[in-house]
């Protein structure tokens, strides 16, 4: 499958349809630290418009599709299986439910496209087609056209598209999983799965593509500007872990570790919070803006820790804990080829342990929080979460 992506504008729900390749590790847009000072007013307006926006996108999404294919996508707002039968596994170890995309005709693709890219941020939406795209690298690189590529990732809508919501859209595969509710005429995209494999590879045009480069860049430069006491605080180990509030551990919370950035200088604070925002950024601007200032009100409370080496290049974990964040970043271990990691969600939204004969095993299948060993930079689990606001619980109240 060709590597260069179809990105879709919508005004209304109209989509204009532009050809673009595959994003370069430098993705761009609005930083989400750029927000307005008066953000709560400004993004309310913003973001009642866009909510607007995604539901017009999602209805015409659904009027592309026959009755048939209209039920196998919807599911209704109560559906908590639904919600969160989300992992990084391949189709193959972890059963989805919803419309695979390999199945979708090009116009219900390029529908479903526009829903994503109203929804998210400029940023958000070119990290999640370079990751996207990683899967069709993924299959190339190890010859198993038949387990990894875009073809097999999924798409669902639970509950009814409207402008006050609340409703969501899933769409995720291999090594991604972008669960976004909209609900109050605000958007969310916890928990989220933001990982790739390769993390490096090449797009059509020949460009070099990381998308999670430059969040291991900004990583490797804020535990290196801490001085010695304060990096003391905050790495615990010289071994990276795996991810512990993965797929299937919704509902859980995790203990703050490491050192809090209320002791971190004003320098290595904005550097912190720029990295946060590659996560909160995930949504559009005006949600992106309100997110970030939830995030700043908490600051106090919020604490970032390592696991690893601190030498750029090399495998590390890191967290960011807070009232209502945790990011994680977890290398995998190579194994004996690409299988997804992380524990999976669990017998009841069709996870469990890998089948035999898939690519894999090794550390990438460790438990939660456990030590990865012969970890590598070029597979990277990831997660983004609100443990008050799991699938829009706290917008839709």
């Amino acid at each position: 499958m060709n590597t260069s992506l179809r990105a879709v504008r919508v005004t209304g729900a109209a989509a204009v349809l532009l050809v673009a390749a595959a994003c370069s590790s430098g993705t761009s847009g609005t930083s989400a630290t750029s927000a307005a000072p008066s953000a709560s007013t400004a993004a309310t307006a913003s973001g009642s418009a866009t909510t607007a926006k995604v539901t017009a996108a999602a209805n015409t999404f659904l009027a592309t599709l026959d009755d048939t294919q209209k039920d196998t996508v919807s599911f209704d707002w109560t559906d908590t299986t639904q919600k969160q039968r989300w992992s990084n596994f391949p189709p193959v170890a972890f059963q989805r439910a919803g419309l695979m995309w390999g199945d979708l005709s090009q116009a219900q693709q390029d529908a479903f496209l526009a829903i994503m890219q109203v929804s998210l941020s400029t940023e958000g939406y070119d990290r999640v087609l370079a990751e996207w795209a990683a899967d069709d690298a993924n299959a190339a690189l190890t010859g198993q056209s038949d387990l990894f590529g875009r073809k097999y990732y999924y798409v669902a809508l639970i509950g009814t598209p409207s402008d006050t919501g609340p409703w969501m859209y899933q769409f995720g595969g291999h090594h991604l999983a972008v669960n976004a509710t909209i609900a109050g005429g605000k958007i969310s995209a916890t928990p989220s799965f933001i990982g790739d494999q390769p993390a490096s590879y090449t797009d059509a045009s020949g460009n070099t593509v990381r998308p999670l480069g430059d969040i291991e860049d900004e990583a490797f430069a804020l535990v290196n500007s801490l001085d010695d006491a304060t990096k003391k605080a905050a790495v615990l180990g010289d071994t990276p872990i795996n991810l512990v509030l993965g797929p299937g551990e919704d509902g859980k919370t995790i203990a703050p570790e490491g050192v809090p950035l209320s002791q971190l200088t004003a320098d290595q604070q904005a550097a912190a919070l720029t990295l946060i925002g590659h996560y909160t950024g995930l949504v559009a601007d005006a949600d992106a803006a309100a997110r970030m200032d939830e995030i700043k009100a908490g600051l106090g409370q919020t604490s970032f820790a390592w696991y690893g080496p601190t030498t750029a290049g090399s495998p590390a974990y890191f967290r960011f804990t807070g009232p209502t964040l945790v990011i994680e970043y977890a290398p995998q271990g190579g194994g004996g080829g690409p299988q997804g990691g992380g524990p999976p969600s669990g017998a009841a939204q069709g996870g469990g342990a890998p089948p035999s004969g898939a690519a894999g095993g090794g550390a990438a299948d460790a438990e939660a929080g456990a030590t990865i060993s012969g970890a590598t930079l070029d597979h990277i689990h990831g997660v983004y979460r609100d443990p008050t606001n799991e699938y829009g619980s706290k917008y839709a109240s």
